[in-house]
């Protein structure tokens, strides 16, 4: 199963303050024992909402708000994408990830990532079969 782990934002991280030495050799050894596990899909760190957009539809009307937002604990300051058999077995290892915020308060959010099973019977199995294509290609799960 495929999970996304979003580490939460704060003040720190929308005010673009970068991460101390330590935090990031402390991150990058966490990061090397899920790729030496085979669980490690993709992880990176996200540049404060100031350099970013949203894009909301009404209709058929898209409206783009540039950053920064106003609500930061609503926002994400970088991600895993990762595979584990269940959900038990991420929030065991992500409980001994650093804190992602040292000395204030930070947040972990696991959320399961759709599969293309997950839409069997909602979609083409053509549809599916490409959907599965381009994660085989890419290096990840497709239909169980």
């Amino acid at each position: 199963m495929r999970f996304m782990v979003q580490v939460r934002a704060n003040e720190d991280s929308e005010a673009g303050v970068m991460p101390e030495p330590e935090m990031l050799e402390a991150m990058g050894k966490f990061n090397e024992a899920l790729i030496a596990q085979g669980h490690m899909l993709a992880g990176e760190g996200l540049k404060d909402s100031s350099k970013g957009a949203r894009l909301t539809w009404q209709g058929d009307k898209v409206t783009v708000i540039d950053g920064p937002f106003a609500e930061t604990k609503e926002l994400i300051a970088g991600f895993w994408l990762v595979d584990f058999p269940s959900l038990a077995a991420c929030i065991e290892t992500f409980k001994r990830c650093p804190a992602p915020m040292p000395g204030k308060t930070g947040t972990l959010e696991i959320r399961q990532v759709f599969e293309s099973a997950d839409f069997e019977g909602l979609a083409s199995d053509e549809l599916l079969e490409k959907e599965d294509a381009f994660r085989r290609e890419h290096g990840q799960a497709g239909r169980a």
